[in-house]
């Protein structure tokens, strides 16, 4: 089974830069698509990027898209969500993921293991 530990989370203001790190562990992480998620309290968690296991797709939810950026890097068996222009309502605990099945495109669907998150929160 993957384990999965994300770092980077903070509290920064907005228009500020973050970058997360998740570290993965427990299998080939080469063979695997990653995501991210984020969940504020009350509310469902909400998709925000992911990475084919080739790294050729890369998927963005409507409000990330030209803001953040995920990349992977398989030597260091860790994907990153580089977060940029950061706005108040980007404040929430981020969830690195991983689907169940290899060689995946890295739709929201798959994914079933989750990391235990980090809190990223933006002040005005």
């Amino acid at each position: 089974q993957v384990q999965l530990v994300e770092s980077g989370g903070g509290l920064v203001q907005a228009g500020d830069s973050l970058r997360l790190s998740c570290a993965a562990s427990g299998r080939t992480f080469s063979r695997f698509a990653m995501g991210w998620f984020r969940q504020t309290l009350g509310k469902e968690r909400e998709f925000v990027a992911s990475v084919s296991w080739n790294g050729n797709r890369k998927g963005y939810g409507d409000s990330m898209k030209g803001r953040f950026t995920i990349s992977r890097d398989n030597a260091k068996n860790t994907v990153y969500l580089q977060m940029n222009s950061l706005k108040p309502e980007d404040t929430a605990v981020y969830y690195c993921a991983a689907p169940q099945q290899p060689y995946g495109l890295g739709f929201a669907r798959e994914f079933g293991f989750w990391g235990q998150g980090t809190q990223v929160t933006v002040s005005s």
